[in-house]
């Protein structure tokens, strides 16, 4: 398959058409979650460097699955010898053997020999090592593929929970901006009572203490919205130079009360790549033990070697001659390096166990974490939706006090702050149930574009 979406690439490259998939350079005006979450996925530097080791293990695949075929070399040698037996075999070699001609066989004189070549060796056998060598490679393969998709699950749930924290951001910005408003207008009312004398000149000065610290409420609820924008662009592969809007308009839903840990469990060990990739590393740390292991067996292989012996450079199918064999061979002893290739073996296969049963406690951890959060998070929304009514009527009977004299300016700051403070754990709640349903995705590896 590999293979044959290189030779439709080169097909398409020397017709002019392009068989990759064009990258989008064309950004949005205001991104939508989805729209954020795509344009990352095309962008991101993580994600490329992923294909990148894809594509290195598939070029590591292609090597070992090399061994299987033959190998063909061409060469072209040149010798000059006056040893006797050398020179004799060179002239035998070149056909001009002369029995009559006075030959002086103990005096040949200098004899030049070309021989252009062309030899061919397959191998029969290696104990296995080709075979399992090509098999821990595709293992690598398929390991590569499962990181990829890892990152990319990862990259989702990040850009998911960035988004919501910026539309978290928003909200309590415009909490700060309304808390501004209100103090603003009661402080206006106040200095105007205050210039009747019918106010004190302490109310005025706590209500100009309130505003203050509603501005720098809302300086910081602003300054955050753009701190958020730019760790956004990173993960979207945005320089801070290009600008990014975000569209605020759609407001998500809350998600549904999460499965029983045990079902949610299962889903991710059969779902979660990083688990896969593990498994895949397991698989290929036992056949690289099996291909370090055939060293220890005997190897054969077979070849043939077609060439010509002249004089001069010219070729001749008069001259030609044809070697062939098969050459069997045993390692008897290698100064140890071939015992210390299997115990490396053996450890990275330790090492391989060991990973794949931190990957499942992490796995498990995860989704525990999480779907603990998305509980958490449903049940504060409930109990933030209660509070935010309950502040919004006591500010309302508060305020109607204030107006008839009843209570003090304190009383009035207190049920403003109480009913700010309301909605903001409203808004923290209902936007942390929304991330904690994306981390839960991501938990159990069911994420999608």
């Amino acid at each position: 398959m590999r293979y044959a979406k290189k030779i439709l690439a080169l097909a398409g490259l020397c017709l002019g058409i392009s068989t990759f998939p064009m990258a989008n350079t064309l950004t949005p005006e205001s991104f939508t979650l989805q729209q954020a979450i795509d344009y990352a996925l095309l962008h991101n530097p993580d994600l490329q460097i992923m294909q990148n080791r894809i594509q290195q293990a598939e070029a590591q695949l292609d090597q070992a699955l090399s061994a299987f075929y033959p190998e063909v070399k061409a060469r072209l040698g040149y010798e000059h010898s006056d040893n006797p037996a050398r020179a004799f075999a060179m002239i035998i070699a070149q056909r001009r053997l002369n029995l009559t001609g006075g030959t002086d066989f103990n005096h040949p004189g200098g004899v030049d020999n070309y021989r252009p070549e062309i030899s061919l060796q397959y191998s029969l056998f290696r104990g296995g090592q080709d075979y399992y060598g090509s098999k821990a490679a595709q293992s690598a393969v398929d390991a590569a593929q499962f990181d990829k998709t890892t990152v990319r699950n990862q990259l989702i749930e990040m850009v998911t929970r960035s988004f919501y924290h910026y539309l978290a951001a928003l909200e309590n910005h415009k909490v700060a901006l309304h808390a501004i408003e209100a103090v603003e207008s009661e402080l206006k009312q106040s200095r105007l009572r205050y210039a009747a004398g019918t106010e004190l000149k302490s109310d005025v000065l706590s209500l100009e203490v309130q505003a203050a610290a509603a501005h720098d409420q809302e300086i910081h609820a602003a300054n955050t919205v753009e701190l958020i924008k730019t760790s956004l662009k990173i993960l979207m592969g945005l320089t801070a130079e290009q600008a990014l809007t975000l569209d605020s308009s759609h407001k998500p839903k809350l998600p549904e009360t999460p499965e029983d840990f045990t079902q949610l469990l299962a889903k991710a060990m059969q779902q979660r790549p990083d688990y896969r990739a593990a498994d895949k590393r397991l698989q290929m740390a036992r056949q690289k033990l099996r291909a370090a292991q055939g060293v220890h067996l005997p190897s054969a292989s077979a070849y043939v070697n077609y060439g010509s012996d002249s004089k001069d450079i010219d070729f001749s199918t008069n001259r030609d001659n044809v070697t062939a064999g098969v050459m069997v061979e045993m390692s008897l002893f290698s100064g140890f390096r071939d015992s210390a290739k299997v115990d490396q073996a053996k450890h990275q296969l330790a090492i391989a166990r060991k990973n794949l049963t931190k990957t499942r406690l992490q796995i498990e951890n995860d989704v525990k974490s999480a779907r603990l959060k998305l509980t958490e998070a449903l049940n504060r929304v409930n109990v933030a939706k209660a509070s935010v009514a309950a502040a919004e009527e006591a500010l309302r009977m508060v305020t109607a006090q204030r107006d008839s004299g009843v209570v003090t300016v304190t009383r009035f700051i207190e049920a403003q702050v109480a009913r700010d403070q309301a909605h903001a754990r409203h808004i923290a709640a209902y936007f942390d149930a929304l991330s904690a349903q994306a981390q839960l995705n991501q938990a159990i590896g069911s994420n999608r574009d």
